[in-house]
């Protein structure tokens, strides 16, 4: 067997692991990550999860995708300041299917067959008094509260519900139901997982003597501090297109920072080792033109979206960047509904056009500004283009600023874009 460790370890996806593990993993074994369906789409940050399930099935072992149908009623507390918002039956439903297709529809851009189960499918059978009886005998309360994820909750003044309190139960009984259902010895799970994972682990030991491992890997974090999350506060980069545009999604990687960029290619792609130092070392004697980026970018919008949306996002980008505006005013009908279509954009009356519509009017109108006040600052700040040419006053938009016969192109700072069609 190849070394699992060795290639997740060079690609910075551990961050914990049980003591012998190493040993277990010279053999085939069984792993298994979860899922829990509190959102309709899968973001960024599931992206590892499932990049190291594929990870595992090449190396000989077998990985199992879990779909949390069950826990998803209750909702995983950890690293939560407050109690979340349980869903209901048909909300869990839905988003329990789409997550599945969404898991399926990216391993099969690998070609990879990883067995997708429900936890749903065996907790529903068991009753309250045996899941308490049968399972709940082997946790005491001591050990669960001196847990950090649920300290945290004791000291807060809303406290912790017994609903999430059992959480950590049924995750456990999970592990202990595939470790006898399908000789799963191995969790893998991101990091706040750890306690949980532990759990599962005891538990085996206790009702059946065996031993079972653990693995964690390191949270993506928004640079706010806070990892991407399906239930998180703030805004995410969702798989799901119509959550996060293409456009979106390929601007987020192409505006990795060179700092991040070297971690990330080791962590989203699977470019060999070889590869990867060669790419780094070409990135580093001409960083200016951002090659880890555009390699980054390009790969993961191509297993997200498909071959063509993202040679699609790669032509607009280039359009949109490019300095000259003349070339901008030059380009056909099909490629302006292409940007239309993919970046922010609004739609305007020809009536409503056709007296014409201050700039600073027409900038609150789009919504990328709060107020006419906040448009003002920043043309005052010089940061506002027209058809990407810089705007320094509040002008009358007329019909001489129309490109393409019904478009107008606005760039804010360096990296905004907001287009408006006229009809």
């Amino acid at each position: 067997m190849q070394d699992i460790i060795d290639e997740l370890s060079w690609r910075y996806l551990i961050k914990n692991k049980v003591t012998g593990i190493e040993n277990q993993l010279k053999k085939p074994t069984t792993m298994y990550i979860g899922f829990d369906p509190t959102s309709d789409s899968l973001h960024i940050g599931n992206l590892l999860p499932i990049i190291i399930l594929i990870h595992f099935q090449r190396k000989g072992h077998k990985s199992l995708a879990l779909i949390g149908g069950a826990t998803g009623f209750i909702g995983d507390p950890s690293e939560k300041e407050d109690q979340r918002i349980l869903l209901s039956k048909e909300i869990l439903q839905k988003n329990t299917e789409s997550i599945k297709n969404q898991i399926l529809k990216l391993l099969k851009f690998y070609s990879e067959k990883i067995e997708l189960l429900n936890n749903l499918d065996w907790i529903q059978n068991i009753s309250f008094i045996d899941f308490i009886r049968e399972i709940g005998k082997y946790f005491t309360v001591n050990h669960m509260i001196s847990r950090d994820s649920v300290k945290k909750r004791i000291n807060n003044k809303n406290g912790i519900s017994f609903t999430e309190f059992s959480y950590s139960l049924i995750q456990g009984y999970d592990f202990l139901y595939l470790n006898q259902a399908k000789n799963c010895q191995l969790q893998v799970g991101g990091s706040d997982q750890w306690g949980n994972i532990m759990s599962g682990i005891e538990l085996i030991r206790k009702k059946t003597g065996k031993k079972a491992y653990g693995i964690t890997f390191p949270l993506i974090i928004k640079p706010n501090g806070i990892k991407f999350g399906k239930s998180e506060k703030g805004e995410n980069i969702w798989l799901d297109g119509k959550k996060t545009s293409p456009y979106k999604f390929y601007q987020f990687w192409i505006n990795i920072s060179d700092f991040e960029v070297e971690k990330y290619i080791r962590i989203y792609t699977f470019f060999s080792k070889e590869k990867i130092e060669n790419l780094i070392c070409e990135h580093r004697k001409y960083p200016n033109k951002r090659l880890l980026q555009k390699k980054l970018a390009n790969k993961i919008t191509e297993w997200v979206h498909g071959n063509g949306i993202s040679k699609k996002m790669i032509e607009i980008t280039n359009i949109l960047f490019e300095k000259k505006s003349e070339s901008f005013q030059l380009l056909d009908d099909k490629t302006y509904i292409s940007i239309y279509n993919h970046i922010p954009h609004m739609l305007i009356s020809c009536e409503e056009f056709e007296k014409g519509i201050f700039l600073l009017d027409l900038l609150k109108k789009s919504g990328f500004f709060y107020s006419k006040s906040e448009a003002n600052r920043a043309l005052k700040a010089n940061s506002i283009y027209l058809n990407k040419i810089l705007v320094k006053e509040n002008i009358l938009i007329k019909k001489e600023n129309i490109i393409g016969k019904k478009y107008i192109l606005f760039r804010f700072g360096k990296k905004e874009f907001f287009i408006i069609k006229i009809e």
